[in-house]
């Protein structure tokens, strides 16, 4: 396998909790009820999984792959990833913020969840489709196959360095409660 297929196969569990995201802002702007415990629960994942490992994996060990083999990190599609993850950091703080205050009891700030929510969903969904037809592609092209066999170790080590052996199963089962929760 791939890094890039790794990649991939982490997009589709993040698509999964944008997906139940998007169910459950839809249902708040509705102004039915939703428990406060799944946008908590999609902000850990988006920290510790999306952000935390998804996209460090890409900053630390691909990106760089990428620009040693002759790419730009000051303009292009390097340029491009990385303003975006940036981009989505700022919109996922938002989110925790607003979701910290609803908590805290200021009910007027569940618009700022459904605004910052959508605009997070927005982002990550063409974030996504970018990376899977554009990046991850030229990734395979210009990156030797000797190198890109360095990067999936590099992956393995980074995951266990950061999160442990059973990451994965941690953050994909989180995944699926909150596919369930969102209905709630």
């Amino acid at each position: 396998m791939k890094a890039t297929e790794i990649l991939m196969e982490e997009h589709r569990v993040i698509e999964r909790v944008l997906n139940a995201l998007e169910k459950a802002v839809n249902r708040l702007s509705r102004g039915e009820d939703v428990y406060l415990r799944f946008f908590t629960g999609t902000t850990v994942f988006i920290k510790y999984f999306a952000d935390g490992c998804h996209h460090k994996k890409e900053e630390i060990v691909l990106f760089p792959a990428m620009l040693e083999n002759g790419l730009s990190k000051e303009s292009g599609p390097v340029a491009m990833m990385l303003a975006e993850h940036e981009e989505a950091r700022r919109l996922a703080q938002m989110l925790r913020q607003s979701v910290e205050r609803v908590q805290a009891g200021e009910v007027r700030k569940r618009d700022a969840i459904v605004e910052s929510a959508a605009a997070y969903i927005k982002l990550l969904r063409q974030h996504i489709v970018k990376e899977d037809k554009i990046v991850f592609p030229m990734a395979d092209k210009v990156i030797p196959t000797t190198q890109q066999e360095q990067i999936l170790e590099a992956f393995e080590q980074f995951e266990l360095d950061e999160n442990g052996e059973s990451m994965h199963e941690k953050y994909y089962g989180l995944a699926g409660r909150l596919e369930k929760e969102c209905l709630r």
